[in-house]
């Protein structure tokens, strides 16, 4: 089992795990390392948005106006949690855990990738300008002080209730309601009319490699649980203080459409999902509460995340 806590510098490198006692490839961590091997090395600079830029010029200004909305959040946010992740890393590589590790190299792999994908995107349909223009308060609030502030503070606090919060902040509300129900925008934006078929195969591959990351930090927070069961309250506190701010985002974005959204969007619609995310992820980590540690390292991927399995058929 690894210890917790950091290693002093003395202590680093004075044995090596991998030709010791060898890598546990039946921890969810070293599984999701496997799936993340075979499923996320799409590459974004081969995917053909001819038809997209087609379909783009074909579509209502309003309805490009309300994608270039959606993509700015997202363009940020992939590069936001891409820089934000190696507080994480390096926690996770000073408390052992060296599958947990090697799982997070390859996600931090995916989330330079999409941050490239939204970027090729953008670049196909000649778009240049500034799209900070569509960051709205709360999408700053979370993206631009909370998300690095809460995976910084790893770097001085390792603590478990500093992981606790990082991991709320990152893999929950920003990965699992915000991206999830963006997701979902762009589904119902593109699917009926068959508009964008890169842009949507980009989104699918995007969302398959996230719900990984989805599961993997379900799985982190029901560990910190199941061996501290005072850490449920703190993330408890971190979701609900967090919430306001994921509803505010889609509130906000919605509320520019007016009267006649595009793409016949229902603001409602998006809200009740968000919320059913959240509320999802929440009952997942309280099954952790009493649980034997050695139990949640081995249950499948699919009772953390259950689209997992759904997303990655999708993919293939």
């Amino acid at each position: 089992m690894p210890r917790c806590g950091t290693r002093s510098m003395a202590e680093i490198h004075t044995s090596f795990q991998s030709i010791n006692k060898g890598i546990d490839w039946t921890l969810l961590p070293a599984r999701l390392y496997e799936k993340g091997k075979r499923l996320g090395t799409w590459n974004p600079h081969e995917i053909d948005y001819s038809q997209d830029v087609k379909d783009w010029n074909a579509i209502t200004e309003a309805e490009r106006n309300a994608m270039l909305q959606l993509v700015s959040l997202f363009g940020a946010g992939e590069e936001a949690v891409t820089l934000d992740l190696l507080p994480l890393v390096k926690t996770m590589a000073e408390e052992g855990r060296l599958e947990e590790e090697m799982y997070l190299t390859d996600f931090l792999f995916e989330e330079s990738k999409h941050t490239e994908a939204f970027r090729r995107f953008l670049d196909a349909i000649g778009c240049h300008e500034d799209l900070s223009q569509y960051h709205t308060p709360s999408y700053k609030k979370i993206f631009y002080e909370e998300l690095p502030g809460a995976m910084h503070r790893l770097l001085t606090d390792p603590s478990p209730a500093a992981q606790a919060e990082a991991s709320v902040t990152y893999n929950m509300i920003v990965e699992g309601v915000l991206a999830e129900t963006g997701y979902y925008g762009f589904r119902k934006a593109l699917e009926p009319r068959g508009l964008a078929p890169g842009f949507r195969r980009t989104i699918q591959l995007i969302a398959t490699d996230e719900s990984r990351h989805i599961a993997y930090g379900v799985y982190l927070l029901s560990r910190l649980v199941a061996v501290d069961d005072s850490i449920f309250q703190v993330i408890q506190n971190r979701m609900s203080y967090l919430m306001q701010y994921a509803a505010g985002v889609i509130s906000e974005l919605t509320a520019s459409y007016g009267e006649n959204p595009p793409f016949a969007f229902d603001p409602n619609d998006f809200m009740q999902y968000g919320i059913r995310k959240f509320q999802g992820r929440m009952a997942v980590i309280e099954r952790a509460r009493g649980k034997k540690i050695e139990e949640l390292y081995r249950l499948p991927a699919e009772e953390y995340e259950p689209e997992v399995a759904e997303m990655e058929q999708a993919a293939t």
